[in-house]
């Protein structure tokens, strides 16, 4: 996120792509975790 919000500020130094560029990185993170949720769960009812 950080290198494209940089990226995006050498091109035009009014972007401002930080949070733009972070939805999908915490997406990811979201869907990190409700897939270890979902491990765990099957992992402990064996």
């Amino acid at each position: 996120a950080r290198v494209s919000n940089k990226v995006g500020l050498e091109s035009n130094p009014q972007n401002f792509l930080l949070m733009h560029a972070m939805g999908p990185n915490v997406a990811g993170v979201i869907g990190s975790a409700i897939a270890a949720g979902v491990m765990l769960k099957y992992v402990l009812a064996m």
